[in-house]
């Protein structure tokens, strides 16, 4: 049994989250939840209704942090599925997750990124001459640091495997899991 760190923070995305969350106890590992404290965070589903040009935030379940990002030790753990949502657009200032992320980059552990993950990507410094995809509006998130944005359901560019958003699940947690078992 591997272990996985999920990453969240308030107004994480439902879908991104929970799919995943299952998919990899589906298959046999555990899932580690980790967010800035630990504690019970807020999910959020995000639709966009024919009639409005942006996204519509509604309120969605609680999940409970299992640990703190300056608890992690990176070592431990097979890979990371960054959750999208409002979340990463502030936790990814984090130290502590950077380094997380940094690691696992860096040591070929499998990282997956939906939707806003994507941030936390970037932030990290991680994705400089990747090739990712994300939700359209985080385009600009990728190739300001220097990633070659697809317009795809998935991308995989060694082991980080990036979707756009949470409609793409079943494509970017085939190709996680792939790597984490492979």
């Amino acid at each position: 049994m591997k272990k996985i760190l999920l990453v969240i923070g308030d107004a994480v995305e439902l879908l991104d989250t929970m799919y995943p969350y299952f998919r990899i106890q589906e298959a046999g590992h555990q899932v580690v939840v980790a967010a800035p404290e630990k504690r019970l965070y807020h999910m959020v589903q995000h639709e966009k209704p024919d009639d409005w040009d942006i996204t519509q935030e509604t309120a969605g379940y609680h999940l409970a942090s299992d640990i703190a990002f300056r608890d992690i030790k990176p070592q431990e753990y097979a890979g990371i599925v960054l959750s999208g949502g409002r979340a990463p657009e502030y936790i990814r200032y984090d130290e502590a997750l950077q380094r997380t992320v940094r690691w696992l980059c860096e040591n070929g552990r499998p990282v997956a990124s939906v939707c806003h993950g994507i941030e936390i990507l970037a932030t990290a410094g991680v994705i400089r001459g990747k090739k990712v995809t994300t939700v359209k509006k985080c385009k600009f998130d990728a190739e300001v640091v220097g990633a070659t944005f697809l317009d795809e359901p998935v991308v995989v560019d060694g082991n980080i495997i990036c979707a756009r958003t949470w409609h793409d699940n079943h494509l970017w947690m085939r190709a996680f899991m792939r790597q984490l078992d492979g």
